[in-house]
């Protein structure tokens, strides 16, 4: 049975090819369930780099270093990972130009039983807006390679962090 069913795009899928096409080729995490799709596809293709982090604060400077040096990256987290991040992101990527590219499966909605979860996603879009970080949240696997390739590529030509959030509406949220 090579079908539809084995040919049918994946948001996570998606999500790699445009790494690739943007020529990102180290991925650093803190591991996460959502985002499992993308970290064991992405360990298991030889384009990648990828290895996990103690903390989100370590992988955006991993990957501020790596881009300063030439290589391209993403940092993948959680939401709740993402509010360790204000401080570390306002003073390097933010205050050097330095376009980190965050991923970001996200928590806090839909039914969220934790409710630190939910004051973190509340929480979230309205620092990426005080920084400046341009941010787009991935909601429809129909929009999904536009929604990734574009706010990718304006990181690189800009200069600057962004945010790619990945809506529980995609992912499935947490299982």
């Amino acid at each position: 049975m090579s079908s539809v069913a084995e040919a049918a795009p994946t948001w996570h899928g998606i999500l790699r090819q445009a790494f690739k096409d943007n020529d990102i080729r180290l991925v650093t995490y803190v591991p996460d369930n959502v985002l499992r799709p993308v970290i064991e596809g992405c360990h298991a293709d030889p384009f990648f780099t990828t290895f996990p982090c103690a903390r989100e604060e370590e992988a955006v400077g991993i990957v501020t270093g790596a881009n300063m040096a030439g290589m391209r990256g993403v940092v993948l987290m959680q939401t709740s990972g993402f509010a360790t991040l204000p401080n570390a992101l306002a003073s390097l990527p933010v205050a050097f130009q330095v376009p980190v590219v965050m991923v970001v499966s996200e928590r806090g909605t839909m039914g969220e039983f934790n409710p630190g979860q939910a004051i973190v996603c509340r929480t979230m879009r309205p620092i990426l807006d005080s920084m400046g970080i341009e941010h787009h949240t991935m909601s429809r696997l129909d929009e999904a390679a536009f929604v990734a390739d574009r706010t990718i590529r304006q990181a690189f030509a800009t200069r600057w962090p962004a945010c790619l959030i990945i809506s529980p509406l995609l992912s499935g949220g947490r299982k």
